[in-house]
């Protein structure tokens, strides 16, 4: 028998969640070329040559190359001795075909041979003289496969370079890869985020161009802001769900994937709890993968914060059909501000169940954060001049300040297969977070950096509930094949909350801290402040023709809000809001050739309304939610093993403004933000890794009170983003990675009249990391420093006018990663 032949009935490698770990240990292993993290097979239990097509672009080259470029692209784990490939050069393969079809051509004329020796490897020998061999007998452990409609056990595999996945979760229309996506989603993997030792999800979102944190690097939170609208850290979800994760700041151990959609999202994943339209950010837990995993990583951070982490994966039965990932976090001690420190921990267990037709997920988390002397915004005063920014490690906020935070999260999903090509689903989740915090808010009165703010006793208590259920499948009517699906989702959320402000103004100065004495505090229970429900029905299909060479999405939801605020001194109803809207949303995807997308849509997004207050002419009118709109058009392109995205894009906010000459609130305010975004990631040559872009935004006010400030830019948004980042494998040193990033952001302004701005900036990070393989311990080692040139700089003036945040300094990150 040839060996470049498989006997029918063995199935193909193309398997799930075969994990990022697992490949990155066998890459780096000497004389192995390795796959990346395995796909999604098409639909059913068995896997067909059809339902293993692949897309390959794989250039004539070097056979080790094009090996390492195949397991990449297909899935697949290739275990090879290196000496085997040496010397030899590939003829490449190009097209979409089944890995086995593919492996055949990218080996024709080598003089190598293939078989395989499980369901997902394969191992390459050298051919006999007589250019023939016999394979001996092969065991193939069974392994039942989701259907194409399914979430669980669906994760789309890593890109060519492991930064970012292939694709990712588009709200309600399930995983979809990124050239069947009719909108801008950035998917970042554990490994980036484990190689750039990424602490939260602002540090993740720092990849992107068209993305900033928005709250200062050293503080307890991490709002966003993605396409020049703010995105609470409210608003993340987990594994789709609203009010999962924890609400202020998540360690972003727990993920294998943070996924930013960008640009209004109602019709995908229904209203933000907090109203966030410029995108949304989803976290997908980590899952037990098929071979066992026991990890353990040491830390280090300027200026003497240490941490450790454990990461231990295990599946069980005959099938492998039981599996249990959990991840453990600690990390304490000092930051590199003066006077704080930080102490973080994190327990998440998850657990999955895939049977033939029924697959479960759970997961259960706490994570508990304190920090002494956290950096908070700074106000400055209308018409004051913003002062230049202090040094970053530099702390001008009371020593004696503290914030705790602490959130006991989890939840449970589960798909039910009703047939090969319809599949039921349902999800619930729940959030219990306490937030207490004794700081203060300084204002800066003038060029010399004065300060004066007043201490404040803050207690606050979330609890949250939500609910998906749903169905998805597959239909053909005539020449069109429809991918329909049609879910309901509700989200409740229980506030109570209390702020004491302390009597006694506290002076002080940016640039030459003053420390006051200590406020005296004392415990309370903070009263019922708000009730919120969100719910929704939503319908979407996915239209195609010419094997998915046109696909046109199209769906509507039907939200609904009701919200009921309290006194906190009577605990009386305050105000009601009940309001309900419905959203439309299209996209197209049309596919002149394979590796090209054109794509556009419209979809709308949704923030609550407001109750009018007192003071207006039409107080107590119930305003109808604010429904932002965009319109975007853009082209994708996969040149094989590196993936670029050109968009273009406009988005309108409204807002509530009234005139002086009817004294009428309504909604008649409006932020008009239009941009250019250029994204790439990938792996430009073997070794060679690229992630970055550039996003341009013109950020108008429009129909603003009286007209006064028509035509300014909103405060916040800068013109420029650039983020450039690169990893380099190098030659000189097997088992050696060097990286760099810069991070640019455009001057902005800080009030809407424009007349207040701070200035652009610039930040350079490095890294290195070097992986050493021991008997049986493969240990890699990491070396990172952001903000290279330790720049002072205001990073953002976009959590709410009058607002400054500062960067953090200059530090350094040191980690080490056993894996047993």
């Amino acid at each position: 028998m040839r060996a470049d032949h498989v006997p029918a009935g063995v199935p193909t490698a193309a398997w799930l969640m075969g994990g990022t770990a697992l490949a990155l240990v066998a890459m780096a292993m000497p004389g192995a070329a390795v796959a990346a993290e395995p796909g999604p097979s098409n639909r059913g239990t068995e896997v067909t040559q059809a339902g293993d097509a692949v897309d390959f672009a794989i250039a004539a080259q070097a056979l080790d190359g094009a090996v390492t470029a195949f397991g990449r692209q297909s899935g697949w784990q290739v275990s090879v001795d290196q000496p085997v490939l040496a010397g030899r050069t590939s003829p490449g393969v190009n097209g979409r075909m089944a890995p086995r079809d593919a492996l055949a051509r990218l080996l024709a004329g080598t003089g190598v041979v293939w078989r395989m020796t499980d369901s997902r490897t394969v191992v390459l020998e050298p051919a006999p003289a007589d250019g023939a061999m016999v394979l001996e007998p092969v065991t193939v452990e069974g392994r039942v496969l989701a259907p194409a409609q399914a979430e669980i056990g669906n994760l789309p595999p890593a890109y060519a370079g492991g930064q970012v996945a292939r694709g990712g979760r588009v709200g309600m229309l399930g995983n979809r890869d990124v050239m069947d996506t009719p909108f801008n989603q950035s998917s970042y993997t554990a490994k980036t985020m484990a190689d750039q030792q990424a602490r939260s999800v602002a540090d993740v979102a720092a990849n992107d161009a068209s993305v900033r944190a928005s709250w200062p690097g050293t503080g307890y939170s991490v709002p966003l802001m993605i396409r020049g609208f703010a995105s609470s850290n409210q608003d993340f979800a987990f594994n789709g769900l609203y009010g999962v994760v924890p609400a202020l700041t998540v360690a972003v151990e727990m993920a294998e994937r943070v996924e930013i959609l960008k640009g209004p999202n109602a019709l995908l994943v229904g209203m933000a709890p907090t109203g966030s339209v410029g995108g949304t950010v989803n976290l997908v837990p980590k899952r037990a993968e098929d071979e066992p995993l026991t990890r353990l990583t040491t830390s280090y951070l300027s200026d003497g914060q240490f941490g450790g982490h454990v990461d231990v994966g295990r599946r069980f039965g005959a099938d492998k059909q039981f599996g249990v990932r959990f991840n453990g976090l600690y990390r304490d001690g000092d930051t590199a501000v003066d006077d704080q420190s930080q102490q973080m921990g994190l327990a998440v267990a998850g657990l999955d169940f895939r049977g033939e037709r029924v697959r479960v997920s759970a997961d259960l988390g706490y994570q508990k954060q304190k920090l002494d002397a956290p950096t908070l915004i700074t106000y400055v005063g209308p018409g004051t001049p913003v002062p230049k920014a202090p040094d970053t490690s530099s702390n001008w906020f009371q020593p004696w300040s503290w914030v705790d935070i602490e959130d006991i999260f989890g939840a449970v999903r589960a798909e039910a297969d009703l047939t090969s090509d319809w599949t039921a689903f349902a999800a619930v989740g729940a959030r219990d977070t306490g937030f207490e915090r004794l700081t203060y808010f300084p204002t800066v009165t003038n060029a010399a950096g004065d300060l004066t703010g007043n201490a404040a006793h803050f207690k606050q208590h979330y609890v949250t509930d939500t609910q998906e259920i749903g169905v998805r499948g597959r239909l053909t009517t005539g020449p069109v094949d429809h991918q329909l699906t049609v879910s309901g989702t509700r989200f409740h959320q229980r506030t109570e909350g209390l702020t004491r402000t302390i009597a006694g103004t506290i002076r002080s100065n940016l640039y030459e801290p003053v420390t006051a004495a200590e406020p005296a505090t004392r415990d309370f229970d903070p009263p019922k402040t708000s009730d919120s429900t969100l719910s929704s029905l939503a319908i979407g299909d996915v239209l195609s023709v010419l094997d998915e060479r046109v696909q046109l999405i199209g769906g509507l939801r039907h939200q609904r809000v009701l919200t009921r605020n309290y006194s906190t001194t009577t605990g009386a109803v305050t105000t009601r809001y009940r309001e309900t809207a419905v959203t439309p949303a299209a996209g197209l995807v049309v596919k002149p050739w394979h590796n090209v997308s054109l794509y556009g849509n419209y979809i709308e997004g949704l923030q609550q309304g407001v109750v009018v207050g007192g003071t207006y002419a039409n107080a107590g009118q119930v305003l109808p939610p604010y429904v932002s709109k965009q319109i975007e058009a853009g082209v994708k392109v996969d040149w094989g093993s590196v993936v670029t995205t050109l968009s273009a894009f406009r988005i309108t906010q409204p807002s509530a403004t009234a005139t002086s000459s009817t004294g009428v609130l309504g909604v008649d305010g409006e932020q008009r933000n239009r941009g250019l975004e250029f994204q790439s990631y990938g792996e430009l040559v073997p070794g060679v890794r690229l992630l970055g872009g550039v996003s341009l935004t013109d950020p108008t006010l429009t129909r603003t009170a009286n007209g006064t400030n028509d035509g300014k830019d909103a405060p916040g948004v800068p013109r420029w983003q650039v983020n450039a980042g690169a990893e380099w494998d190098a030659p000189f040193l097997p088992g050696l990675t060097l990286s760099g990033r810069v991070i640019h952001t455009g001057s902005q302004y800080v009030d809407n009249a424009n007349t207040q701005s701070i200035p652009s900036w610039t930040r350079f990070d490095i890294g290195a990391r070097y992986r050493i393989e021991t008997a049986g311990m493969p240990i890699t080692i990491r070396a990172n420093v952001e903000n290279l040139f330790d720049r002072d700089y205001w990073a953002s003036s976009s959590y709410a006018p009058g607002w400054l945040a500062p960067g953090a300094p200059r530090t350094f990150l040191l980690s080490t990663t056993f894996e047993f």
